[in-house]
């Protein structure tokens, strides 16, 4: 059994996924958007990544980054650990892609800011 606070919507519910025989078995959800994302989070747990560079040439050290998409929270600390080797060279674009295909992950890391 497990429990997740729903955020896909203010009403911020506790929904309970217990795996039975029959599959999964999903209570506590007020909308059908809420089951869809307690299975999600059950089966496969996905998470936005934000975070920062180093940029060079710009009058601030770091850049703001955040992926394209969702990528799989197990990646995380791998995708972190990977931004030791990336460096932005100024000007960048808000939404210019840094690296396609993100650690393997599908999704390309992109400024999120522009820099001169």
């Amino acid at each position: 059994m497990a429990q997740y606070t729903c955020i896909v919507c203010p009403n911020s519910c506790l929904i309970t996924v217990e795996e039975g025989e029959n599959g999964l078995k999903i209570t506590g959800n007020q909308c059908k958007r809420g089951e869809a994302f307690a299975k999600s989070e059950h089966e496969h747990p996905l998470r936005m990544f934000t975070s920062t560079v180093k940029i060079e040439g710009a009058r601030l050290p770091r850049l703001s980054v955040v992926t394209s998409g969702e990528i799989p929270k197990e990646k995380l600390f791998e995708c972190q650990k990977a931004l030791n080797h990336v460096v932005a060279h100024a000007p960048v674009s808000c939404g210019d892609v840094l690296v396609k295909d993100f650690c393997h992950t599908g999704v390309d890391l992109l400024a999120s800011r522009s820099m001169k």
